[in-house]
């Protein structure tokens, strides 16, 4: 099953103190690593950010038409682009910007679980709870999340409970993660310096 990628890139990262996508490691922004990291197994991938943002990025930038709502308008953009290319069936991989430990080889393993599946979100769950910016969207699944969205809910993980999900628990992903970093990500200025830290010192 191809899935188009969808990097989400959209946060005030008020926390970080400046844009994690353009942060670096080992000599490549977040945004260039994850990008990457979706071409390697989409046939297409596309940012969704604020309008006017990454106007230099190497994939098609598409406005947030939620902008200032989370990462539950982000997801909304990239799904309702999805529908507005005409195909129920069709499912959107995606990916915050800020995890520099996901693997390319989970994320093959992650869309091939699509096609085993009727559920309209395959979405790993780690000890910190289910990971929806690292997962697999059906895009019928847009009406639900919009009628979530259109009834005031913004968190995510609650949004997804009004969906039928397929959830991958540690048996599902353990085999590519052997330090238990693969859905680390980067909220901190402290948790950038360890990331670099551990590309420097493990030669990534």
């Amino acid at each position: 099953m191809i899935c188009d990628g969808f990097l989400q890139a959209g946060g005030g990262s008020t926390r970080f103190g400046r844009d994690k996508a353009l942060v670096e490691l080992a000599g490549k922004s977040m945004l260039q690593r994850m990008g990457e990291h979706l071409a390697s197994v989409c046939e297409k991938v596309s940012v969704v950010a604020p309008a006017g943002r990454y106007g230099n990025a190497p994939w098609p930038v598409i406005a947030d038409r939620w902008p200032g709502e989370g990462p539950l308008g982000g997801i909304l953009t990239a799904l309702s682009t999805l529908e507005e290319c005409g195909s129920g069936e069709n499912w959107g991989l995606i990916v915050s910007c800020d995890m520099p430990f996901l693997t390319h080889d989970f994320l093959v393993s992650l869309c091939e679980r699509t096609s085993e599946t009727i559920a309209q979100v395959v979405v790993p769950q780690s000890a910190n709870g289910l990971e929806p910016l690292c997962a697999c969207w059906r895009v019928g699944a847009r009406a639900g999340i919009q009628a979530a969205f259109d009834s005031g809910i913004r968190k995510v993980t609650e949004a997804m409970k009004r969906l039928p999900m397929e959830v991958l628990d540690e048996a599902a992903w353990k085999r590519f993660d052997t330090k238990g970093r693969l859905f680390w990500n980067m909220n901190t200025p402290e948790d950038f310096a360890e990331a670099r830290r551990i590309f420097e010192t493990e030669g990534r």
